[in-house]
């Protein structure tokens, strides 16, 4: 058992890739208890996905480490009567179930919902899909770069030279695995007045959209089609990168209060004309972001930092990847941890992003964390688990306890 607000809640992570994994990681990250269940020899695709590898036969991919630390692996068989009967002896215990499979293909193997509802009346499934279950297109196969490219992220980012761009994280896979384990949360502490069990339902096209924010009810209030305007924000100027004598600082003046602090950094009068309010500054904005360079020019970011830090107005530097893990605000988040890889050894890895304490700083979220399992690794335990389920209902009674005290 680990410590945490799930703990007691067994889940089983079906899915593959990146959206179902991250959701399945999360509630893991939580407490729960996850399995993992993974097809015989070849196990979850992004096994395969790399370089980089790493490992003593170099076979064990860092994209996969980076959505299952926290789980258990079993390999089934889906398609053998065995591995469907040990799966259903795995939900009838579980208390989750997550898959991102086509729409009608986990149906077709025999665990549709109402097949499912039977062998456990109390279930919560996780359903993530490509563009929805239903619906025109409902069908369609989902993977992170068409779906940012249908729900319209890519028109908003880049710059009108370089065209459409690919977010440099798979965005509407996180997304979608993080709206899909709030909506289990939710369905959890649901379960303790009604009983029963949900399908929560969501999509990387439902996720990316959910990002549009403002760019969104631009179109859907003003009846304005937003345009790519690189790193500087379409609606607040200024708002965005800037270039200094020896590269490039961050800036975000949100407000017109920041704009009287930042003027006079940048040899600005915070009233010149075509700069006194933030419209007039959208307007102007080219000439303001040269006005702004020329006035940087000579000067260094760790300067101009130290100067817009003095005025109160928040900036920043671009870190790269190595730099951000490196630097101590990110350890002192939690935002590395160290595991011990069966395979790998002592690995470190992008750690879970919530914490959770009391009024006194102590934290009630899982106590350790557990390395991504190699394939079929806990297969032989889980099945002996299984031999004995009668066991484990005590389990469950703990759990549903201790999200009826949360409730209340």
């Amino acid at each position: 058992m680990t410590s945490g607000p799930l703990a007691g809640i067994l889940v089983l992570d079906l899915s593959k890739a990146l959206a179902g994994p991250i959701a399945a990681m999360m509630l893991g990250d939580l407490g729960a208890r996850v399995i993992k269940v993974e097809p015989p020899r070849s196990g979850d695709d992004s096994r395969t996905w790399g370089p980089p590898f790493v490992g003593p036969e170099h076979d064990q991919s860092s994209y996969f480490m980076s959505a299952n630390r926290n789980k258990e692996s079993i390999e089934l068989d889906l398609k053998s009567d065995d591995g469907k009967t040990v799966l259903r002896r795995l939900i009838a215990q579980a208390d989750v179930l997550i898959e991102n499979w086509r729409p009608g293909a986990f149906d077709r193997l025999g665990f549709g919902p109402v097949a499912v509802e039977k062998l456990n009346p109390r279930l919560i499934t996780l359903s993530i899909t490509g563009f929805g279950h239903d619906g025109p297109e409902g069908s369609r196969p989902g993977y992170d770069q068409i779906a940012q490219g249908e729900a319209g992220l890519m028109a908003l980012t880049g710059t009108v030279e370089s065209g459409p761009t690919r977010i440099g994280v798979p965005i509407a896979d996180v997304l979608a695995g993080v709206h899909g384990a709030a909506g289990v949360s939710a369905a959890l502490a649901g379960r303790v007045t009604s009983g029963k069990g949900t399908v929560v339902r969501t999509s990387l096209l439902a996720a990316a959209v959910s990002a549009h924010t403002f760019q969104g009810s631009k179109w859907t209030v003003a009846g304005e089609v937003a345009q790519p305007t690189g790193n500087q924000h379409p609606q607040i100027a200024p708002y965005g990168t800037f270039r200094c004598s020896d590269g490039f600082v961050q800036i975000a003046v949100g407000s017109e209060g920041l704009w009287r602090r930042f003027a006079p950094v940048a040899g600005l009068s915070h009233d010149e004309a075509g700069f006194a309010l933030n419209a007039d500054r959208i307007a102007n904005r080219e000439t303001l972001i040269d006005r702004i360079e020329a006035a940087f020019a000579d000067r260094s970011r760790v300067e101009v930092l130290s100067e817009l830090e003095a005025a109160g107005v928040p900036a920043g530097s671009i870190r790269t990847i190595d730099e951000v893990y490196d630097w101590e605000q990110t350890r002192s988040q939690g935002l590395l941890i160290d595991v011990d890889h069966a395979a790998a050894g002592r690995v470190s890895l992008p750690g879970p992003s919530l914490r959770m304490e009391t009024a006194t700083g102590e934290s009630v979220l899982r106590n350790n964390h557990e390395a991504p399992p190699m394939l079929g690794q806990h297969t032989d335990a889980i099945l002996a688990w299984l031999g004995d389920v009668g066991r484990i209902e005590f389990d469950h009674e703990d759990a549903e306890t201790s999200l009826a005290r949360s409730a209340r």
